[in-house]
């Protein structure tokens, strides 16, 4: 399927053959001659492939590589963990006493998956490729333990889904949801609902006490695609319906080949919805079965994955967009009558200035030259979040690139997590430079110390919460609980990389040559004139906040809805372009809410250009928890100690990031200013 990816994909290397040919015609030519032929158009190719390589329907880029299957080959069916949106703990597949095989074989899992608590197994579902099958018994058990029924009636109680896999496909009931296209004419769609409900309450009589049914029978279709001239064919769809039916069976039972009586396709009997369900109680007896119905397909495999990933509500992503616009072009408007009015009347009038005594007369940001570059208090601890913040930034952007560009799509299971903390330990580099660099301009000593601070502070945020939580999620037997072995692995990333790389970014920042101030610092500090209410240190911090958390807060709707109701998250070319908005809302504000403090004659404006766009993380914590109580139906003490406790290190996380962007733009601008203007 040739999609607007593909052209782009060909036109990028297109332009990479172009640029070779490019230079070796330039080879015998002067340099600078070369370097103007060879890189701009390559340049030019690279912007032209990015700006078309958006995300369209149909491609992935890896994935998995595809599987043939000939007629009558078997497949084999995994099954996962059990989830709930109720609880947010998962549970592996057999601590239910569902029908296990003999043994039990882990598939290898990927760092992603054992943190978001995948345990992948094999099963007893088996079937032939293209042959249906019918009542096709799993096991059978004899009675129910108190403790077994206990185990269903838990689950059931707490809305638990079973999660299956075959041929990398996560199964999925269907849903049919109504929407209207771009001419006001009603459309049903075709969407997937992951996983199927272990069971269901109902009362027998009406008005009676509700009694809890397992979904025993379970009727698989497998949408499959067929090559014409092969006659191989490829899965590109795996739906489930659950059924709760209590079978009744010919005695004696036969372990090989029993014979039901309430499925029986000899006798053209079918389970249907209205048989007698089976209950979940002490002592009862439970058959489990299953059919297999196959469904030739024109969905290709390149696009199996479109139905999962099915955006239903873009024109609300593309209102987040618009709306988030709309406040950097209010944003872009003030900064610019500050830059070419307003700070441009001042430049000139300071420079014109021609006696003291009306250089005493005047007032205004030109006054505190000799404070500005004042060292801040906490210098050290500031350079540190600086360093953390471009970290994390790096980590973002090259995660996203990766998005974008279809690696870490869902066809790869937890690529995205696995991306995301190898990245971030790698670029604990930067961190280590940065930090290293503003302790250097900050004028500290021990540059080791300031390393060390840089690679244990936020890492040890964050493990300190994982490990807290980690206990509590343990404790409740729960697969989401991180594992000796991959507990040993991310140590081993902390302490082993990422910690040795912060040092080396360290060292090198030791030795960068640091530019000189554009004005000296005054011996004797300055006394700060009273300040009016509305520039006092807290008005402004948390009114900077506001709108950098406008710009995004439309778009961690649908980020916090994929993360505690389990639906998937594609959409990341929105994403990219709101992190984009994000970060130049968060640098527009603090330059302006910079340059009013400055006019002041406030100087201490470090820390607060760091908190002014950072407060936005408050906002963020605050929506967390708006979203808790009003769209998760989470009760218990330990789900409830992981959402806060999560919700927690990405404010913070937030906090560090956003607040970067704002010193970061803040510095570059008042070195801007005081180095066009003359100071005696």
């Amino acid at each position: 399927k040739k999609t607007p990816q593909f052209f782009s994909l060909r036109f990028f290397f297109a332009c990479r053959a172009s640029r070779e040919r490019k230079r070796l015609h330039a080879k015998n030519d002067d340099m600078p001659k070369q370097r103007a032929v060879v890189v701009l158009p390559f340049v030019a190719c690279v912007v032209s492939a990015l700006v078309f390589a958006r995300p369209a329907r149909g491609f992935y880029l890896p994935g998995v590589a595809p599987q043939d299957y000939a007629q009558d080959d078997v497949v084999f069916m995994k099954v996962n963990k059990l989830t709930s949106t109720k609880t947010q703990l998962p549970y592996e597949y057999y601590t239910m006493p569902y029908c296990k095989p003999n043994p039990i074989v882990y598939s290898a899992e990927n760092l992603g998956e054992v943190l978001r608590g995948d345990r992948i197994e094999n099963s007893l579902y088996s079937l032939e490729m293209r042959n249906d099958m019918q009542c096709s018994v799993v096991c059978k058990l004899d009675s129910l333990s108190a403790e077994q029924a206990k185990d269903f009636e838990t689950k059931i109680e707490e809305e638990y889904r079973v999660n299956m896999i075959l041929d990398n496909l996560p199964v999925a009931m269907v849903k049919i949801r109504t929407t209207e296209d771009g001419e006001g004419d009603t459309v049903e769609r075709k969407t997937y609902e992951r996983g199927y409900p272990v069971g269901f309450k109902a009362s027998v009589e009406e008005g009676g006490e509700e009694k809890s049914f397992l979904h025993n029978h379970l009727r698989f279709t497998i949408l499959f695609h067929k090559d014409q001239e092969t006659d191989l064919s490829r899965i590109v769809g795996f739906e489930v319906e659950p059924f709760s039916v209590k079978h009744e069976f010919e005695e004696p039972w036969d372990e090989v080949s029993p014979t039901l009586t309430t499925c029986n396709p000899g006798r053209m009997q079918y389970v249907t919805h209205g048989l007698a369900p089976q209950i979940v109680e002490e002592g009862a007896e439970v058959i489990f079965s299953y059919d297999v119905l196959y469904k030739q397909s024109d969905i290709r495999w390149a696009s199996r994955w479109d139905t999962y990933l099915l955006m239903v509500d873009d024109q609300i992503h593309w209102f987040s967009i618009i709306n988030s616009m709309m406040i950097v072009l209010f944003l872009s408007g003030m900064v610019a009558l500050i830059m070419l009015r307003t700070l441009h009347r001042d430049i000139s009038r300071y420079n014109q200035l021609e006696t003291s005594e009306e250089a005493q007369e005047e007032s205004g940001w030109k006054l505190v030259h000799g404070d500005v570059f004042r060292t801040p208090q906490a210098s050290g601890l500031l350079a540190v979040h600086v360093g953390t913040g471009v970290q994390i930034l790096a980590c973002t952007f090259v995660t996203l690139a990766f998005a974008i560009l279809g690696f870490l799509s869902p066809a790869n299971r937890g690529g995205l997590g696995t991306a995301m903390v190898l990245l971030f330990t790698f670029m604990g580099f930067l961190n280590g430079y940065v930090s290293g660099v503003f302790f250097k301009i900050f004028k500290g000593s021990d540059w080791k110390g300031n390393a060390g601070l840089a690679a244990m502070m936020f890492p040890g945020v964050m493990f300190g919460v994982f490990t807290f939580l980690n206990f509590f999620i343990w404790m409740q037997k729960s697969s989401g609980a991180i594992p000796f072995g991959t507990f040993f692995i991310l140590v081993f990333l902390w302490f082993g990389i990422s910690i040795p790389l912060v040092y080396a970014g360290a060292w090198f920042a030791t030795k960068k040559e640091i530019a000189e101030d554009p004005v000296r610092t005054n011996k004797i500090p300055r006394q700060i004139p009273d300040q009016p209410w509305y520039m006092s240190g807290a008005v402004s911090i948390f009114t900077g906040g506001i709108l950098p958390f406008g710009a995004v807060f439309i778009e961690l709707f649908f980020i916090l809805t994929s993360i505690w109701l389990q639906q998937f998250y594609y959409v990341f070319g929105f994403l990219a372009l709101v992190v984009i908005i994000l970060l130049i809302t968060c640098a527009e504000i603090t330059i302006v809410l910079t340059y009013f403090q400055l006019c002041n004659e406030d100087y201490r404006w470090w820390w607060r250009s760091f908190h002014s766009s950072g407060s936005s993380a408050f906002y963020l914590f605050a929506y967390g928890t708006v979203y808790f109580f009003t769209k998760l139906e989470i009760t218990k003490k330990v789900p409830t100690m992981m959402y806060f406790g999560y919700m927690g290190v990405v404010s913070y996380g937030f906090y560090i990031l956003t607040g970067s962007i704002g010193f970061l733009a803040s510095y570059s601008f008042v070195r801007t200013i005081y180095s066009s203007v003359k100071i005696d």
